[in-house]
């Protein structure tokens, strides 16, 4: 195990969330500075100015081969071509705050409303669709695709794991624990998804017809927020109050890892171009977390 960190911004920044981009780069957010970054491991990272205090959030690629991204203080979904060219597009429900995004399978951004209790459709073009939700006050967070042709989304403030389908249909499933707020969420690679809840301290398991099981972290204090899935199929989360990276097994088994530098401030975590797990750090850095498996 190794952990090497990247400085990317200085910290005021504010690294947020990141992912791989289909020019073998790693594309993240500075959420308090509004900026776009971009880096190929081993080079000098180079940003892209986004409209002031708009605050970007999520990234994910697109089916266009562009990065989309999410602007929870300006409302509005961002779109960045790898050669730096952007365009921004006004959800319509003011004040909705979005911020998980993620590609579906029918070719369209999906991402989550969590001021407006809805789920939001961006196609390539722009055109932007609205679901409202059965609930209020959720507070929707993460969103993912399922291997069921569904999203998958976080609510937070409802204590629930939720799926959308393509249609619009809406199904919703209540957490063991009360007052979990889950916020990330991953397919994992056997139909499974898992998910974090930050004020529970622990990672769950949600099967596709609903079936959960909850792991508690060894620190329940850690507030694990973001969790994705390597190239084995091992999911990997971040625990942002712990300043640990972690890892679980299917069973259950859980591995965490301390970060360099203290109180550096985890958020979200990918699988980078290199095989190698990064995150995004508070501090103003990238760190490259390598494991002999990987």
């Amino acid at each position: 195990m190794s952990i090497e960190e990247h400085t990317v911004a200085d910290t005021t920044a504010g690294p947020y969330a990141l992912t791989t981009g289909p020019d073998g780069a790693l594309w993240f957010t500075l959420v308090h500075s509004g900026h776009i970054g971009r880096l190929v491991p081993g080079e000098q990272p180079a940003t892209h100015r986004v409209t002031p205090d708009s605050g970007p959030t999520i990234i994910t690629p697109g089916p266009d081969g562009a990065l989309w991204f999410t602007e929870y203080r300006a409302d509005r979904i961002g779109r960045i071509t790898t050669d730096g060219v952007l365009r921004e597009f006004d959800v319509p429900a003011p004040g909705c705050g979005p911020f998980g995004i993620a590609a579906g399978p029918d070719g369209a951004l999906w991402f989550t409303e969590t001021a407006a209790d809805r789920i939001g459709r961006i196609t390539v073009d722009g055109h932007i669709t609205e679901f409202p939700l059965p609930v209020t006050g959720a507070f929707p967070s993460a969103i993912t695709a399922g291997d069921d042709g569904g999203m998958w989304f976080t609510l937070n403030q409802d204590n629930a794991i939720g799926r959308i389908g393509m249609d619009g249909a809406v199904v919703l499933h209540r957490l063991p624990t009360e007052a979990a707020a889950p916020v990330g969420i991953a397919a994992g690679r056997d139909g499974v998804l898992w998910f974090v809840e930050i004020a529970a301290g622990q990672i769950g398991r949600i099967t596709p017809d609903g079936q959960i099981t909850e792991f508690p972290l060894p620190d329940r204090t850690a507030r694990p927020h973001a969790i994705t899935v390597d190239a084995d199929g091992t999911p990997w989360f971040t625990e942002w109050a712990g300043n640990r990276v972690g890892t679980i097994t299917s069973d259950g088994s859980l591995t965490a890892y301390d970060l360099p530098t203290p109180n550096s401030e985890p958020h979200g975590i990918t699988l980078g171009p290199d095989g190698a797990l990064w995150t995004a750090l508070e501090i103003g850095a990238l760190a490259r977390v390598s494991t002999s498996t990987l």
